[in-house]
């Protein structure tokens, strides 16, 4: 059942941010939130239906709404989609690399997909929306890592070892740009849960699996794609303006029990 958005602590009109992997799951639900809460949002993703869908959704809450199709694994399309972005929008105030190629096969596509898509994606995409994001007064960066970043793994070792590169990428980047006042965090969400998503398929698909992984949330729920939103709010937002290279776990405690 989706989580009942909170009335936003801070307003955030006038705000542009763009979503790197925006049209789906966590990534369609950031984009809602901040649209919800008065920004201009962006989403890029491959697949078009879903990115229409979603640009049609963030519109109707009566934002400016940007989206495009961008291979997230090519350098050239990155660029040229952070600079439409900006150009649509009037800027980039907040920075959400969100993508994950799901590189969970220990072989070298998965190693790849991870390298490629997770990690190198965010690289890029913070590269080249710097210049827009130095013109800012509250510039923010925030990645999306994951709880398989902070223990050894029987299982999907490549998708865990990117998701810790990104997490200390986070605390690298956010001590270079500190001089630029631009903040950089990263949330490392739990199980989320929802439609078509990796526990939804797997809830179908390896069922054991899935109640493993439930009964070790101490909290006895998947998230919902609506919890990392929130967490994405809160991080981008003045209230966290002294906030900056954490890696923030947002999973009910699962992280707790390892």
């Amino acid at each position: 059942m989706p989580i009942p958005p909170p009335r936003p602590a801070f307003p955030f009109d006038g705000y542009r941010v763009v979503i790197a992997g925006g049209s789906k799951g966590i990534g369609r639900s950031m984009a809602l939130a901040f649209a919800g809460a008065g920004a201009a949002v962006s989403i890029c993703a491959r697949g078009t239906e879903a990115l229409r869908d979603t640009r049609e959704a963030i519109a109707a809450l009566g934002a400016v709404a940007h989206s495009e199709s961008c291979d997230l694994g090519d350098a050239q399309a990155i660029e040229r989609y952070i600079g439409n972005a900006a150009d649509t929008l009037g800027g980039i105030d907040v920075l959400i690399n969100n993508a994950s190629g799901y590189g969970f096969a220990d072989d070298d596509a998965g190693w790849e997909a991870g390298f490629r898509i997770d990690l190198m994606a965010a690289v890029r995409a913070s590269r080249f929306a710097l210049p827009h994001l130095k013109a800012s007064p509250h510039a923010c960066i925030l990645h999306t890592s994951s709880i398989a970043a902070f223990h050894p793994r029987p299982r999907n070792a490549p998708y865990a070892a990117v998701k810790a590169a990104l997490s200390q990428y986070t605390t690298s980047q956010a001590l270079a740009l500190a001089e630029h006042r631009i903040r950089v965090n990263a949330i490392a969400p739990g199980s989320v849960d929802f439609a078509d998503g990796l526990w939804d398929r797997r809830r179908r698909e390896e069922p054991a699996l899935y109640r493993a992984a439930l009964a070790s949330i101490p909290f006895g729920r998947f998230g919902a794609p609506e919890d990392i939103a929130h967490a994405a709010l809160f991080l981008a937002s003045p209230w966290a303006g002294w906030i900056t290279g954490q890696t923030l776990c947002v999973d009910g405690g699962q992280n707790l029990t390892g």
